[in-house]
């Protein structure tokens, strides 16, 4: 079972740490780095997490076999004793800490150690930066901050003031690169304004639902002074670099009421 670490654990978290510090961490750093890491994991930084309830621990058997410290969004402090590593354990704290994140946030971050940088690999982070501390003797600790999202609905989309501009069209489309799209929300109501290219004038207006998808009605006055009115159901999708790409499938309701799919990129 995991539980919530009391006051009266607190030599127990201290063990686990330090054994599992002076018998892996040498193996991937210098003795100044390891040393480093010892007095980080102090007993005055331990006893605080545990006044804060931060700390947990993995009891199997009568016996504690390793501890995870879960602060805000972050998984900090998640060491297996050496003798029971490679047991599944270490997964199962990471199970925990980030169904715990979940709760409240749509991401987890932690600071890896080279020891561990492979296993969070393996579980979906992804490396954001590589960090550097001067540590004793001369040595520098290296060290990544690590990510993974974990909780999408938690990731509030919200449109109000940005700005989007066509990817893609079909070809009875009357949107192209050219054109502009400046979005706004409030609550669930949804509108924008749009112009450029083949679109002289343009408006749409539509709801927001919880996870971020459109339905909208639109309607624009195209460069032969014709105006074209269809409707619209947009899927969000956050790229890898924060921006929103929303996939369309949209239909005219007047002359030839042909359907056509689009994709719209947030600038």
């Amino acid at each position: 079972m995991i539980r919530l670490a009391e006051e009266k654990d607190l030599e127990y978290v201290l063990r686990i740490t330090r054994k599992t510090i002076s018998d892996i961490y040498p193996h991937y750093y210098p003795q100044g780095v390891v040393d480093f890491f010892l007095q980080h994991h102090s007993r005055g930084n331990v006893l605080s997490d545990i006044e804060k309830e931060m700390i947990w621990l993995l009891e199997e058997g009568g016996n504690i076999r390793g501890t995870v410290t879960i602060k805000e969004n972050a998984v900090n402090r998640l060491f297996v004793l050496p003798e029971y590593q490679s047991q599944g354990y270490g997964s199962r704290l990471m199970d925990f800490a980030e169904a715990k994140i979940a709760e409240k946030y749509s991401h987890v971050h932690i600071d890896s150690s080279l020891a561990a940088k492979e296993m969070y690999l393996k579980r979906g982070y992804r490396e954001k930066k590589t960090c550097r501390i001067q540590a004793d003797n001369g040595d520098i600790l290296i060290y990544n901050e690590m990510e993974k999202r974990i909780n999408m609905q938690r990731d509030k989309i919200n449109y109000n003031g940005k700005i989007f501009s066509p990817q893609s069209n079909t070809e009875n489309g009357e949107v192209n690169a050219e054109t502009v799209f400046r979005y706004f929300q409030e609550n669930d109501l949804f509108w924008a304004e749009y112009s450029g290219g083949d679109v002289l004038k343009g408006h749409m207006i539509g709801t927001v639902t919880g996870n971020g998808e459109l339905d909208f009605h639109y309607h624009h006055l195209n460069k032969d002074r014709h105006v074209r009115i269809g409707k619209c159901h947009s899927i969000p999708k956050v790229m890898d670099n924060g921006k929103i790409a929303l996939r369309e499938k949209w239909q005219w309701l007047n002359g030839d009421l042909s359907c056509g799919e689009s994709v719209v990129v947030e600038k």
